[in-house]
């Protein structure tokens, strides 16, 4: 015999739960009274049930106080883009302090009027502002969100 070669079993015997007082965990087997998780199958119920009320995962964002933590995109209007010349980015529109940073969403929304012929490449435009930089000429393309990696291309 070898230590090594010992079998080392626990010396406990799995508890036999509900089977009288004589068990140490007869009559509720430690569940306590009444209620849902009292009775057989509760183990069934979804993860954040509670009791058939609105679970707390979807109270939460409905609760006074929330905030989102998703950015909004910062809205840009037409009428300030008649200074600007060419192709329009968000490099551009961050230069001439018309949004925060280059690296968030953009959206071109219509107010005034547009007279100058831009090609716009930004995240988001409305529909009417797309008529309004289409019929001055200009373009409007889709484009992702820049990350902060990402360099001015000149």
């Amino acid at each position: 015999m070898k230590y090594n070669d010992l079998v080392v079993e626990k010396n406990t015997r799995p508890s036999r739960k509900g089977r009288g007082i004589s068990a140490g965990q007869g009559k509720t087997a430690g569940r306590g009274t009444k209620g849902q998780k009292a009775r057989t199958g509760h183990r069934k119920m979804p993860t954040g049930f509670m009791g058939g009320q609105r679970a707390i995962m979807q109270a939460v964002p409905k609760l006074k106080g929330f905030k989102s933590f998703h950015a909004k995109a910062e809205v840009v209007y037409t009428d300030r883009l008649n200074d600007l010349k060419g192709k329009v980015d968000n490099f551009t529109l961050a230069d001439n302090n018309l949004i925060s940073s280059p690296y968030i969403k953009v959206k071109i929304i219509t107010r005034g009027e547009l007279t100058a012929k831009l090609d716009i490449e930004t995240q988001f435009a409305s529909k009417t502002a797309i008529a309004a930089i289409k019929k001055a000429g200009g373009s409007f393309k889709k484009v992702a969100v820049l990350q902060k990696s990402a360099k001015k291309a000149e």
